[in-house]
């Protein structure tokens, strides 16, 4: 990739725009964000990747007897973030963690992607992809602590003052357009007080690193509006739950080369084995791509959200479905993810298994027309349709099972992600729930 800015160019924007300070930006394997703050006159310091991090404090990294680790920007992402600071204007890098000796430390999801990407590389290949990211504006309480009440009562596609979120979700966009993104839609979802925001789609690595920079800008705009915006899975029991389609293609020699005008569905053969891949491997993937306890309660019948494992082109109800729009449009939607993953490593998985469906010349089931949700268990297996794994720990044993996944994330970001989420699950059926205080405490 051409980078468009040089070191210099950074240094002469630092000074003409009177930035005081710069978030040096990383990610840990379970998708949270984390930053260091410097001063502006240690840019130089931080561009040859001298500013150092304690990795054994970030979870899932290293232990604490080899945790110096070091953070070296990626001068592409270089952006001046619009909002205000009490303290000046603030600049910020998305960087790449790496080891003491130089090499890139293998715990960074950053570094996953870029491992993904090189594979695609080598056979000529560019993965782009578009995300659809959900999301829920929630009112404070009296201590500005998040609730779960909403300040709308609208529903899809309605417009104010019914949407009384329109609002803000305009100067979220306005925000967005100042740090360089694109955007092509913005609109209130199903549930009251769920919006969506849909950007222009971009090679995986910018759209990852554009995911991270999205739920910044989001959560910090909400905030300055006295709202707080959250990308939890499904925050509210009895309204859809927020997702992150992820639309997804391959281009070789400027070429979309999921598109086939011979073929009767206008797809090509590369098309139906990423297909293929994608399902072959999608109980491990969605341990990935649905990271959460939380994100179960989201694929369940009657939400939208799928629950089995079909394709389909134009069907709403399956999995993987292929948007009408061909030619350089051509794309795959993948239907399951919800916004609480590492798009960095979702993004990795779903290439890694798309790949294999090619390099295994994998064929996918037949396309299924009706709708999903209508069908009962007898209708289920005779057209061969599995459902998605139920729980985070189930999809966690599937993960567990799969070598192609197990190698895409690599051994360490493997290990550390499974410990991480056994322990969460764990942590989960300990706890005791409102629901069962409320169900048992009098009946008992």
């Amino acid at each position: 990739m051409i980078n468009k800015f040089s070191e210099e160019k950074i240094i002469e924007l630092i000074k003409t725009n009177n930035i005081n300070f710069i978030r040096l930006q990383f990610v840990d394997i379970f998708g949270i964000q984390k930053n260091v703050l410097i001063s502006s006159n240690q840019i130089k310091k931080a561009l040859s990747g001298q500013i150092m991090i304690d990795g054994s404090s970030i979870e899932g990294f290293v232990r604490v007897n080899e945790s110096d680790q070091y953070l070296k920007p990626d001068i592409n992402t270089f952006m001046i973030l619009p909002w205000e600071s009490e303290n000046g204007k603030v600049a910020r890098f998305i960087c790449d963690v790496y080891n003491p000796d130089g090499s890139n430390f293998i715990g960074d999801p950053r570094s996953v992607l870029k491992k993904a990407l090189k594979k695609a590389s080598d056979k000529g290949y560019i993965f782009n992809v578009g995300p659809e990211c959900e999301f829920f504006l929630f009112q404070l309480d009296k201590e500005n602590r998040p609730s779960t009440k909403t300040n709308d009562e609208a529903s899809y596609f309605d417009l104010g003052p019914l949407d009384r979120g329109e609002n803000v979700r305009q100067k979220i966009c306005l925000a967005l357009e100042e740090l360089g993104f694109e955007i092509e839609a913005a609109h209130h979802e199903v549930a009251a007080g769920q919006h969506e925001i849909d950007f222009k789609y971009t090679d995986a690595l910018r759209a990852a690193d554009n995911i991270m920079t999205f739920k910044l800008a989001v959560k910090t705009i909400a905030q300055k509006n006295n709202l707080h915006a959250t990308f939890m899975p499904k925050p509210i029991f009895g309204v859809c739950g927020s997702g992150m389609h992820i639309n997804m293609s391959i281009f070789k020699n400027n070429q979309n080369i999921f598109f086939d005008i011979n073929n009767k569905k206008k797809l090509s053969k590369t098309a139906y084995n990423f297909i293929a891949g994608l399902i072959n491997h999608i109980d491990a993937i969605t341990a990935i791509t649905n990271p959460l306890v939380n994100s179960y309660k989201r694929l369940v019948p009657g939400y939208e959200a799928p629950c089995f494992s079909a394709w389909s082109t134009g069907n709403r109800s399956a999995l993987i479905r292929v948007p009408t729009a061909r030619g350089q449009s051509t794309r795959l939607e993948l239907r399951s993810p919800d916004p609480s993953c590492n798009p960095y490593l979702a993004f990795a998985v779903c290439l890694e298994a798309g790949l294999d469906g090619i390099d295994k010349n994998l064929e996918p089931p037949k396309e299924i027309i009706k709708n999903i949700y209508d069908m009962n268990e007898t209708d289920l297996i005779k057209h061969n349709i599995k459902k998605l794994p139920d729980s985070l720990i189930s999809a966690i044993e599937f993960l567990k099972q799969d070598k192609v996944i197990i190698n895409a994330l690599g051994p360490h970001v493997f290990s550390q992600y499974v410990v991480g989420k056994q322990r969460e699950y764990k942590e989960y059926i300990t706890r005791i729930s409102n629901w069962e205080i409320n169900k048992y405490i009098t009946l008992y």
